[in-house]
């Protein structure tokens, strides 16, 4: 469980950090997802963009990992609104409608995949 932990705890690292990455390369789409509502879109997206960025590169460090899952689940949980706009207002990104749909539970998922890095990995007790 331990090796899975450590691959899963990459994997979603790497993740982050792509998906940060692309607030500054590819900003227009984020730009277009936000909610009216929030004010600066484009800090937002920016600020997003580094706190993913940061967040990820912080997962691979394991002092940090466990404060890290938790900042990625807070970020999850705040840029949500921009999934349920995108549903809302599906015409911003053509797609058929169950892919927007999906992004929604998508999002609880990749917050109970961080939910799991939130917890302390257990060794396993050597047999004699």
């Amino acid at each position: 469980m331990r090796r899975a932990k450590l691959i899963s705890r990459f994997i979603l690292a790497i993740f982050m950090i792509g998906a940060g990455t692309m607030h500054f390369v590819n900003p227009e789409f984020f730009l277009k997802i936000m909610p009216p509502y929030l004010p600066l879109h484009k800090e937002l997206v920016l600020a997003s963009g580094v706190c993913e960025v940061l967040l990820g590169a912080l997962l691979l460090i394991p002092k940090y990992s466990r404060l890290a899952a938790w900042g990625i689940m807070g970020l999850l949980i705040a840029v949500f609104p921009a999934n349920v706009y995108l549903f809302q207002n599906q015409d911003i990104l053509p797609a058929p409608p169950i892919v927007h749909l999906m992004r929604l539970p998508l999002q609880g998922l990749f917050i109970l995949w961080a939910y799991w890095h939130t917890k302390p990995t257990i060794k396993a007790a050597k047999s004699t």
